[in-house]
């Protein structure tokens, strides 16, 4: 009887708070109801996803309806008919049109556009921009925590460095939570897929993409703001690196597997037909990798942080006391995921870039194929 109370008082609690949440009517908001908020909220997941020539950390609304950012202003270069370099705050967060030499130019969903004095966009059948736009070297959000994580890098693992010489090459401080990853990557990545000999000369790369990539995707876990990895631009500037050490470090064996992948087993032509197939999908694998490579990081990088912050724009939409705390728990608990995703992430990513490059460096013991077998008279 106890037991059976104690289950219909809970169940009861549950659905007299849950209540609120299903039956409640949506009632209009300043911003123009449910959905004015839903639009701002995907609007602002857009321009979480995408890069940003200002360094914004934060936005209000204060009490005569302006927005208030908090951040600061980026350097912005151009190439329009010759240099022009300018600070980002001339474009106000885009509300605003920037003079260069008599030039005006206005930022328009993270794009620099040419115009005119009033900032006027022109648009195609399709609503797209037709205005032209200069070439953009500028120094944006993205390339600002690139330059940070490469700097944080070099400070560490130089100190690191120093720090072994002083000590004998006994870890201490920080060194002893990395040396073990470090000598992971060595031991479990590195020399099983490329090999003994030539795992070496693959090593540096191996470790700076790692902490390259494992660092960045902290970074995006921040209030920064940040989502580097998720911006396919980076992912294609790795791929194509992976790309190009795998294709230039070859040996003659990975070309030969490429254009002659049955080798000398059959007569030429009884391989011809097969080839015709065969060696042109041999081909498209080599650049079928490091696409994938790119998409991978890519995708997963960026769905996480659409899940994670859908989540937190749920607490806007269901304005109740259950609602946002049942939000913010679900936020919380994918906030733990990612961190595992993100190390995950750069290790899928080390781990791949090695296969690459063990597929490169292999090479067949040409000696031994060609050796008479030895017959051992009893």
């Amino acid at each position: 009887m106890r037991s059976s109370f104690v289950s219909n008082f809970l169940v009861g609690v549950f659905f007299f708070c849950l209540g609120p949440v299903m039956f409640a009517k949506e009632t209009p908001s300043e911003s123009g109801g449910p959905a004015g908020t839903k639009a701002e909220i995907k609007e602002y997941i857009e321009h979480h996803l995408k890069d940003s020539h200002d360094f914004s950390i934060a936005s209000y609304t204060d009490d005569q309806s302006n927005t208030v950012h908090w951040g600061f202003p980026l350097p912005v270069i151009l190439w329009d008919n010759g240099l022009k370099v300018f600070s980002s705050s001339l474009f106000h967060h885009g509300e605003t049109v920037a003079e260069v030499d008599g030039n005006y130019y206005k930022l328009y969903h993270s794009k620099i556009y040419k115009t005119d004095s009033e900032g006027t966009i022109v648009y195609d059948a399709e609503d797209h921009p037709t205005n032209a736009k200069p070439l953009d070297f500028s120094i944006t959000k993205n390339v600002v925590m690139m330059l940070v994580t490469g700097l944080l890098m070099l400070w560490l693992f130089t100190s690191m460095a120093r720090k072994y010489q002083k000590s004998g090459g006994v870890p201490t401080g920080v060194a002893k939570f990395f040396e073990p990853i470090v000598l992971y990557i060595r031991d479990d990545i590195a020399i099983p897929n490329i090999g003994e000999k030539k795992y070496s000369r693959y090593m540096p790369f191996l470790l700076t993409v790692f902490f390259f990539i494992w660092f960045l995707n902290m970074f995006g876990l921040t209030p920064l703001g940040v989502n580097v990895t998720g911006n396919i631009a980076v992912t294609t500037a790795l791929a194509l690196i992976v790309f190009l050490m795998t294709n230039f470090t070859g040996t003659k064996d990975y070309w030969k597997h490429i254009f002659d992948p049955l080798g000398d087993g059959m007569p030429w032509y009884g391989k011809m037909i097969i080839y015709i197939i065969l060696v042109p999908i041999e081909i498209l694998g080599i650049f079928i990798k490091p696409f994938a490579l790119l998409i991978r990081l890519y995708a997963n990088m960026t769905a996480g942080h659409v899940v994670l912050m859908s989540l937190i724009g749920l607490i806007f939409i269901f304005k109740s006391w259950v609602g946002g705390p049942l939000s913010f728990g679900l936020s919380f608990a994918i906030s733990l995921i990612e961190v595992l995703v993100a190390l995950l992430q750069a290790y899928i990513f080390t781990m791949l870039s090695a296969l690459y490059f063990g597929f490169a460096a292999e090479e067949h013991d040409h000696d031994h194929d060609h050796e008479e077998p030895v017959l051992e008279h009893l």
